[in-house]
């Protein structure tokens, strides 16, 4: 994994940001975190858990999900895409809630930006920010505060992938 020193973090009531700089192109650094989630993902974060995860994904375009697929077959969605644009821009819904219990009304959940920022051929700051965590009721600023350190696990692992694979 990466340093941890290398994933900086600041947040305020119902908003988290992330900050890193990892060692690719701005395409590849798009391509990794959209195209490789697998690779980089915790899969203790995943409903099915590490023994019986099959696959973890993004579907590439506006309105395409965010989902894993567990034990035969079963496919549980995280999130709806609402931006796609390569290799400037992400964003997504987070249709997960306080109780880890999916967020079927996008009305009812934080919202996902990721930029990538070119700094050199291959150089990339990578900007994440998890915001509108009050839209999660009574529990949100738990919540925050419990996915700073998941983004912080989940952004090192990211940054150790693209390294890794460089």
């Amino acid at each position: 994994m990466a340093d941890p020193d290398e994933v900086r973090q600041e947040s305020d009531r119902f908003s988290l940001r992330s900050n890193l700089f990892v060692p690719a192109s701005a395409e590849r650094a798009y391509a990794v975190f959209t195209g490789s989630l697998a690779d980089w993902w915790v899969r203790e974060y995943t409903w099915s858990g590490p023994q019986a995860l099959a696959a973890l994904g993004i579907e590439p375009r506006a309105g395409g999900m965010l989902y894993e697929i567990g034990p035969y077959g079963f496919r549980n969605d995280w999130g709806r895409v609402l931006t796609w644009d390569p290799p400037r821009r992400l964003v997504f819904t987070w249709q997960i809630g306080p109780d880890r219990v999916p967020v079927p009304d996008p009305a009812g959940a934080s919202e996902v930006e990721v930029l990538f920022h070119p700094e050199g051929p291959e150089l990339t700051r990578v900007e994440v920010e998890h915001r509108y965590f009050d839209r999660h009721g009574a529990a949100a600023e738990g919540y925050r505060e419990a996915l700073t350190a998941g983004w912080h696990e989940l952004l090192c692992r990211y940054l150790a992938t693209v390294a890794r694979t460089a």
